[in-house]
């Protein structure tokens, strides 16, 4: 783009980092999960119990490694959730906690555990959807292209044809990806806090609550070993993982986060095929490789202008880069990375970006 320094531009292939691999990481253990869900299903457990164990899962097993890095003295220098926080946490639990799993787990238990990890592309288009419509981040037309590709492929992969139209499965996933999709958004908000407190919360109540439900509905626990195997998928699944795409979130906000996180529903689908004995039909591969070239053209975006940083004060972790060079009170934390309580002035600059914690600005176009 004309009028951004030379040295600007040898920063673009840099500029996803560390969000891009924090995101990627997190696709690959949500991925991951998906086809285990499937196998834990077909073990007899309810859709219902089993989003429960999964989420209680996560929030056990992030309480364990809360409690072990307070043991060895590890004192995070993350900022905690304040009590403002609360009901946007309260609404990213129940659309994300306890809505969405509940629907994909209905939707696994109608739908090929290959073609329901592909619709899971999904999410990442609502997650996109959401934040350009209702947050205004920035779209260009490279992101809404590849939205397009990922949205075809999901219909072809969903739709049955005749009278029957989109089988109950694909909607029930749809669904689960619309929650999601919410949820991806609610927590953009919470970004700036200690990733693993939202996980552990969200964890710990979702899972709770969708426990009760399904207890109150007649559901039984299971073996040992499928309450072993629960716990693991869900603490990898959707523990870590979410830790890592809250992280991902604060670098490169929802929209960016969410087409990233896109190639878990390919990881899945891999793994189901092997897992299962699935076929792999001309169909599968179609919209697969459409969803892949929808992956592509998000990952290949460049956004790169002059924009203005209004003054503003917040609290979260970071170092002392372009964007905080502030002084420091008697009071404040040495060292670095810290977090406290921060004043930015304002600034106008021009370099390769998304739209993370100090980046939100309006545009003057969506080209």
């Amino acid at each position: 783009m004309s009028g951004i320094p030379h040295r600007h531009s040898q920063l673009t292939r840099w500029v996803a980092w560390p969000g891009a691999p924090l995101a990627l990481v997190s696709a690959l253990l949500f991925g991951a999960s998906t086809p285990f869900a499937k196998l834990l299903l077909g073990d007899g457990l309810s859709p219902w119990l089993l989003a429960g164990l999964l989420y209680l899962g996560s929030g056990v097993g992030l309480t364990l490694v809360h409690l072990v890095r307070q043991g060895f003295g590890r004192q995070t220098r993350e900022t905690s959730l304040h009590r403002s926080d609360m009901p946007w946490l309260a609404l990213v639990v129940l659309s994300g906690g306890v809505a969405g799993p509940l629907l994909l787990m209905i939707g696994l238990a109608m739908t090929p555990a290959s073609s329901a990890s592909l619709l899971l592309n999904l999410e990442g288009l609502a997650t996109m959807a959401i934040a350009w419509i209702v947050f205004k981040e920035n779209v260009d037309r490279r992101l809404l292209a590849g939205a397009a590709a990922i949205l075809a492929g999901a219909v072809l992969l969903s739709w049955q044809g005749g009278p029957a139209g989109f089988g109950l499965g694909s909607l029930a996933i749809a669904g689960a990806c619309l929650c999601w999709g919410i949820d991806n958004n609610l927590t953009r908000k919470l970004s700036a806090s200690d990733p693993l407190q939202i996980a552990l919360i969200k964890g710990l109540v979702a899972g709770s609550v969708n426990l009760t439900l399904a207890f109150a509905l007649g559901a039984h626990l299971p073996r040992l070993a499928g309450l072993a195997g629960a716990a693991t998928v869900g603490f990898l699944g959707y523990g870590v993982s979410l830790v890592l795409f809250v992280l991902g979130l604060r670098f490169l906000g929802a929209a960016r986060t969410g087409a990233y996180f896109s190639i878990a529903p390919f990881i899945g689908a891999l793994l189901s095929v092997g897992m299962f004995d699935e076929p792999l039909t001309l169909r599968l591969v179609a919209a697969g490789l459409l969803m892949a070239i929808g992956v592509y053209l998000h990952l290949a975006e460049v956004h790169a202008h002059e924009h203005t940083h209004e003054a503003t004060e917040h609290e979260h972790r970071h170092v002392h880069d372009a964007h905080h060079q502030h002084t420091h009170g008697p009071n404040d934390p040495p060292g670095e990375p810290h977090s406290h309580w921060h004043r930015h002035e304002p600034l106008t600059h021009a370099h390769a970006h998304y739209p993370d914690l100090h980046h939100r600005h309006g545009h003057a176009d969506r080209r």
